[in-house]
């Protein structure tokens, strides 16, 4: 029997806490190497050279770990936001796990060294420079371009049968193609990243900071999406449609 009212609203609200809070700290100890090393490295961070040697790190462990647990982590998202919301999250999350590992490592071997390069340059060039010019601050500008195009890849990697590169393609398509859409999704993951380093709310890092994040950038993922193939069912001239090399949709198998 359904609950109304209060009851019901309080029911819901801890049903969506216990299904964010259950994902997230699933995908913290899928990526529990690249936690301890980023927060080895925000410990040390003032001594010499600290940072350089733990972001690179980091860049090493992410594509094996951090990122296969970011793709699964997104497969859930991307179901509740579709409106299956009582999807089953430990057997939707491993299943997504394993099926998208290989795709999800080789793109996040091409992601972390781009970041890696880009980080380690903007520290190189802002101590040289001994100022925050130009330079810099095309650097910062490349790496929220790459931060949000990780959002679009993982979002692909869900929703679509792709190639790892036509991924990645298609993803920096969006990225630009859709510069609202990708400023809102770095505003508010931005804001949800700083908020849980950064200030006393840092237990949001296990239990809610991924997993909302997620649901944030596959929600406007979605809403690109419905939109362009809305345009292309119609049958529309569009000056504005992006050029995405778009695949079939993922089938949204039951899970025994």
């Amino acid at each position: 029997m359904e609950m109304r009212g209060m009851m019901g609203g309080f029911y819901k609200i801890s049903e969506w806490i216990m299904r964010l809070a259950v994902t997230n700290v699933l995908w913290v100890l899928c990526s529990i190497p690249v936690f301890l090393a980023a927060f080895s490295g925000l410990v040390t961070a003032d001594q010499e050279g600290s940072l350089v040697w733990h972001t690179i790190v980091i860049s090493i462990l992410s594509p094996f770990t951090l990122f296969p647990a970011t793709s699964a982590m997104f497969s859930v998202a991307r179901k509740w936001v579709m409106g299956d919301t009582d999807v089953p999250l430990f057997k939707t999350f491993f299943r997504n796990y394993k099926q998208n590992y290989v795709q999800a490592m080789l793109g996040g071997i091409i992601y972390a060294v781009l970041f890696a390069v880009l980080f380690i340059d903007y520290r190189v060039y802002l101590k040289d420079l001994d100022g925050f010019g130009v330079l810099a601050i095309l650097f910062l500008a490349l790496m929220v371009l790459l931060f949000v195009s990780v959002f679009q890849f993982f979002s692909l990697l869900s929703h679509f049968h792709m190639k790892t590169m036509q991924l990645i393609k298609n993803s920096v398509i969006l990225t630009i193609g859709r510069p609202f859409r990708s400023l809102s999704t770095a505003i508010v993951s931005g804001f949800i990243l700083y908020i849980s380093i950064f200030t006393k709310f840092t237990f949001l890092i296990p239990f809610f900071m991924g997993s909302l994040i997620a649901v944030f950038a596959f929600f406007n993922f979605y809403q690109t999406i419905q939109k362009m193939q809305a345009k292309a069912a119609a049958n529309e001239a569009d000056e504005d449609a992006l050029p995405i090399e778009e695949s079939p949709t993922k089938d949204d198998e039951k899970i025994k």
